[in-house]
């Protein structure tokens, strides 16, 4: 996993019951990081999986 913002514009973030926001991974397109957080969320854990863009800058 690379952090180069150009190549992996999307993140899939991991929210706890308590706001906590935690960085899974970052992905080249929207698709793949919604098809992991799909799998995630399919596992039944109650935190929340959210896909969001890097902005540049």
């Amino acid at each position: 996993m690379t952090d180069n913002g150009a190549a992996l514009p999307w993140l899939v973030i991991r929210q706890d019951d308590n706001g906590n926001r935690y960085r899974v991974g970052r992905y080249a397109t929207k698709t793949e990081a919604e098809r992991v957080a799909d799998r995630l969320d399919a596992k039944g854990h109650k935190q929340l999986y959210i896909v969001e863009r890097v902005s540049r800058g």
